[in-house]
């Protein structure tokens, strides 16, 4: 398994400098740079050209991706260009927020996901299948910034149980959590049922029930366990889609995180801080991808009777 794990490890390399060419491509081809948000109004061009000078906004843009790129991979995100802080502190003073807030929410979505879908295939047809099926077709085409201001409205605004916005106590970690993993929920809960009534179809079920094994073992550890290889798949690729759709609720709760750091940097086009913020949503997605796989190599023999 170590060749190949070694093998998926260097197909991401070039991932990597696709998605670095693509993020510094589009930022910079944006309207607008720092240094308006740096100069004051009616400043002659002669101290723009040197506040450019300064951070090597004049030199040719592969000069400057070049550059960028060789920092980053020794470990040097840059300086905030704006906030003239070192990048790597911004992104490690945001980052706990948005690691507890996604964690939080998959987990989430993973427990109540895998425990309605196999709700809904054990009652297949029936009405808790319909009640559960419909509620996931509401869940998973509710945008998440309006669940997020229906909850604030209902929960926070008319009964007051929890707060507004903010990231003092646990409480004010259950609505963002929710507004999140319920979107997850949906998407978990589908796969779940769908593997399980097709685990169900195996023929190594049926010779389960002809030794005689009671139902509900059968179901519950030999079919869940198999039926679990693609939701655990799914799980891992949504570790970077988590923090990603953290992005839009930490804005609506007013919540310290990567997600409101780079709003508020792509406001002020801060380059580095935007640049270094989505590389690591783009590592998260390509990490989780790369996770899933090993998961499922390693619970899956079919998988790795393939690598050998």
């Amino acid at each position: 398994m170590l060749p190949w794990l070694i093998r998926r490890v260097l197909m991401l390399v070039p991932v990597f400098l696709a998605v670095s060419v693509v993020i510094f491509s589009i930022l910079h081809f944006l309207p607008g740079d720092p240094i308006d948000n740096l100069l004051k109004v009616g400043s002659p061009a002669s101290a723009r050209a040197k506040m450019e000078a300064r951070y090597g906004l004049d030199r040719p843009l592969p000069v400057q991706y070049g550059i960028w790129l060789g920092k980053v991979l020794q470990g040097d995100l840059g300086t905030a260009i704006v906030a003239r802080r070192p990048v790597a502190e911004l992104i490690a003073q945001a980052m706990p927020h948005s690691l507890r807030l996604g964690g939080l929410a998959l987990l989430f979505s993973s427990v109540v996901g895998v425990t309605l879908g196999i709700i809904a295939a054990l009652w297949r047809d029936r009405w808790p299948d319909r009640a559960i099926m419909g509620g996931v077709l509401v869940g998973s085409t509710m945008p998440n910034f309006w669940l997020g201001l229906i909850l604030m409205l209902v929960f926070s605004v008319w009964m007051g149980w929890f707060p507004v916005s903010g990231a003092r106590g646990w409480n004010s970690l259950v609505l963002p959590v929710l507004t999140i993993g319920l979107g997850g929920t949906a998407l978990v809960t589908r796969i779940t049922r769908v593997a399980m009534i097709e685990a169900v179809r195996q023929d190594f079920v049926t010779l389960l029930h002809a030794k005689g094994l009671p139902p509900w073992r059968i179901e519950l550890l030999h079919v869940l366990r198999h039926a679990l290889i693609p939701v655990v798949t799914i799980l891992a690729l949504r570790i970077g889609w988590i923090l990603g759709g953290a992005i839009t609720v930490e804005v609506v709760f007013a919540r310290p995180g990567l997600g409101t750091l780079l709003i508020k940097s792509l406001g002020q086009h801060d380059y580095p801080v935007v640049q270094a913020c989505l590389l690591m949503l783009a590592m998260a997605v390509m990490l989780g991808t790369l996770l899933g796989d090993v998961v499922q190599a390693i619970m899956d023999p079919r998988v790795r009777a393939a690598m050998g």
